[in-house]
């Protein structure tokens, strides 16, 4: 496919950027400069060099004056004439890793995304109802909802909804958020108790004292819960303890 000519930007993916960065320009022990041909089968050494229109060392001739690739403050800029120094920056095993090539219709379609993710995120928010919220306050932000007053508890839910759009989203589309959220309440109101290290988890109802479930070892009693209440007989242990939270 032949590579379109038009100026090309670049810039370095670290947060933190020197002010100039020298990338390697050729194969060698300590930095292997390969690229992998899928036509020819096999991994083919990279060296830039500004006098070859080739990049590739089994292309080029004996005379070879190695350039070199400095991003100055975080960025390169390239000329529509720099082809061969285009394709090594594009094959280069470094690129998507430590720099890449700036592309404002990406980017603009990133940000596009993100705002909508943004958008959406809110609105769910603002419309949820205050169960839904006290669930992914509980669970999601662990947040003692008793504590929280209902101003609070909504402004931390927007604010996480801002911040994190697509976890929220993802969040309230989860359905074991809404029973963790339950099993924690369970444990928070004393309808169950745990004993033994977190290792019993037991009834603590009026007329049922028993033990409920062992809890594996290296497993979180909460979680060990709600796979217990995924069974058949978990079943109708989860109908009765809920409704005796909604009573």
């Amino acid at each position: 496919m032949k590579q379109e000519l038009k100026p090309r930007l670049y810039k370095l993916k670290t947060k933190n950027t020197p002010l100039s960065l020298l990338i390697s320009t050729r194969n060698s022990r300590h930095k292997p400069l390969v690229h992998f041909d899928e036509e020819k089968g096999y991994n083919r050494a990279l060296r830039y060099a500004t006098n070859q229109k080739s990049i590739f060392e089994d292309e080029q001739d004996g005379h070879v004056i190695v350039g070199a690739v400095v991003f100055e403050d975080g960025f390169l800029k390239t000329k529509k004439e720099d082809v061969v120094l285009q394709k090594f920056l594009s094959l280069h095993p470094d690129n998507g890793i430590v720099f890449e090539e700036v592309d404002t219709e990406r980017d603009a379609q990133e940000d596009l995304e993100y705002i909508n993710y943004e958008v959406d995120a809110l609105i769910a928010a603002r419309e949820m109802e205050l169960d839904q919220m006290e669930a992914i306050a509980r669970v999601a932000l662990g947040v003692d909802v008793d504590k929280v007053k209902t101003a609070e508890l909504k402004r931390d839910i927007l604010i996480f909804a801002r911040n994190n759009p697509q976890e929220f989203l993802e969040a309230l589309d989860n359905e074991d958020i809404a029973l963790e959220s339950m099993v924690k309440r369970m444990f928070t109101e004393n309808l169950l108790s745990y004993r033994r290290k977190n290792r019993e988890v037991y009834f603590n109802l009026k007329n049922n004292k028993k033990r409920m479930l062992l809890v594996k070892h290296g497993e979180d009693y909460v979680k060990a819960t709600m796979s217990y209440f995924h069974t058949e007989e978990g079943m109708e242990a989860l109908d009765a303890l809920e409704n005796k939270l909604l009573s």
